[in-house]
């Protein structure tokens, strides 16, 4: 089944944007009577049937809704410095909304490389990857902000910071409490500074390992998300 992003739906039937309208039509080449299936992003699935085939302005005729559509039950929050390297990060992103994450934070931290971010550009990524593993909540992307502004304004029940400098903390699966919403912080390619690793404590975080592998930072990434996801199923 094919699936189309319409962040704002209004009245029945639905005109699909000029780019999905040529996406369905030109590439697809779907037609007059085909099933498809659109999402808002905010959690709404609808099932649709094409009524006109235009390459510009498609339009489409809601046959039911499904709201909730495939809804997590806790909320994840990961807050991560962007990779030098910016496919690693585009990567992180893709992978963390296929298998389920609810915000993304890029934090600028002091051994960070990378400074600026095309937002753009790492939306449509998300949008793709929402629709390519059928999930109705795009997850939200927050523009780069500095680690301490991070650090002093969130408000999640559990706040873990993930430091590879000791590799004593404890494991992060033996602190995630299932139901709860957590905050991740993973750190740039040199890691977290001393500094901010005691200032996130000194803000009521809880510093933690993820095995006993140094992982580079996008994996780190999609560990913590894997984690948090198969401890609250």
């Amino acid at each position: 089944m094919q699936i189309f992003y319409i962040p704002s739906i209004f009245g029945n039937p639905i005109t699909l944007p000029e780019e999905e309208s040529k996406h369905c039509v030109r590439v697809l080449r779907m037609d007059v009577g085909d099933a498809l299936q659109i999402v808002d992003g905010k959690g709404t699935l609808f099932n649709c049937q094409l009524t006109n085939p235009h390459p510009k302005h498609c339009e489409v005729e809601i046959v039911n809704e499904v709201h909730g559509f495939a809804k997590r039950d806790f909320h994840l929050h990961v807050a991560i410095a962007p990779t030098k390297n910016i496919d690693r990060f585009e990567w992180f992103l893709e992978k963390a909304t296929e298998i389920g994450i609810d915000v993304i934070t890029p934090i600028l931290c002091e051994h960070s490389e990378r400074k600026s971010l095309n937002h753009e550009r790492l939306e449509r990524i998300l949008i793709a990857a929402m629709k390519q593993s059928v999930k109705a909540y795009l997850p939200k992307l927050n523009p780069l902000v500095p680690f301490n502004q991070l650090i002093t304004s969130q408000q999640e029940q559990q706040k873990l910071i993930a430091y590879c400098g000791n590799y004593d903390e404890p494991h992060a699966k033996s602190l995630i409490e299932k139901g709860k919403s957590i905050l991740f912080l993973i750190g740039p390619e040199g890691d977290f500074s001393p500094q901010e690793v005691d200032f996130a404590k000194r803000n009521g975080f809880s510093t933690v390992g993820l095995g006993p592998s140094r992982l580079r930072t996008e994996t780190a990434g999609v560990v913590a998300c894997t984690m948090a996801n198969l401890i609250n199923q």
